[in-house]
This record gives C-alpha cells, structure tokens and sequence, in this order.
C-alpha cells in the first residue's frame, strides 16, 4: 500500500513537473538596461587605455635621428608650421625621435599626415603611441 501511494506521488509530482516546465515568467527590471548601457561605454573606454592609464592612439613622426639638436630643430619647425597641435621629441636610444599629434583614429592621422609631407619630403610616418586625450560624454556612444 505504501507503495502504491509512493508511486501515486512520484507520478503526480513528474506530471506536475511536466506541466510547469514549458513556461518560463522573466521579470526583469528596467533598470538594467540602462546599467548595462552605462558599463558597454566604461568598457569600451577601458579598452582604449593603456597599462600605464593614456589613450591608445597615432602621432605623425617626422624624424627619427641620432642628433639632439637636429631633433629639437625640427620640433620648432613643427610648431611653428602647425601651432595647433602638440610636437613631441622623444629619446629612445640612441635615437631622438620627433612626433606630433594626439589622433584617436588612423584616418584622422593620415588625413594630417599629408599635410606634413608638404613641409617635411623627407618623410613622415603615422606611428601607434600612447596620446594625451580627454573624453567627452558622449565618446564611446557614437560608434
């Protein structure tokens, strides 16, 4: 009898089951759409950071020579033919590199390299480099 009764059981519990298992209720909060909205654009942000916490972005590097003077030399030429944007020489040695620009985009380093070349034939190159940037709101939500 005891049985009988356990089998009863088992079989209404598994029919029960049954019966409950193909409807699935969510209630999800509004609030999380916007919360996850809000940590796509830390993230993306946070991908564009380096280690050492600047943006990942392109300078525009004209020389790349063993004289100091003819490095320093030419970021004045830099500033004087481009006073808009920030030069920058760099020593990695024995080398003193010469760069200029903050770009966050390769188009947008390219677009002003050409107007580099027009002073510099010698050439000049877009190189990656960490770049001085401050974001606004809305960057990381355009694209």
């Amino acid at each position: 009898m005891k049985l009988l009764l356990y089998l009863i059981f088992l079989f209404g519990c598994e029919t029960y089951a049954f019966a409950k298992a193909d409807t699935v209720i969510i209630h999800k909060d509004a609030r999380l759409e916007l919360l996850a909205a809000k940590q796509a654009v830390v993230n993306k942000r946070n991908s564009m950071l380096t280690s050492a916490g600047l943006y990942k972005g392109f300078r525009i590097q004209i020389a790349s020579t063993s004289s100091r003077d003819r490095a320093f030399n030419d970021k004045a030429e830099l500033l004087l033919r481009f006073p808009n944007e920030k030069s920058y020489v760099l020593f990695q040695s024995p080398y003193f590199k010469v760069r200029i620009g903050n770009f966050l985009k390769r188009e947008d380093a390219d677009e002003f390299r050409k107007q580099v070349l027009k002073y510099f034939p010698g050439g000049a190159y877009v190189v990656e480099d960490a770049i001085e940037y401050t974001p606004s709101n809305e960057d990381g939500q355009d694209e």
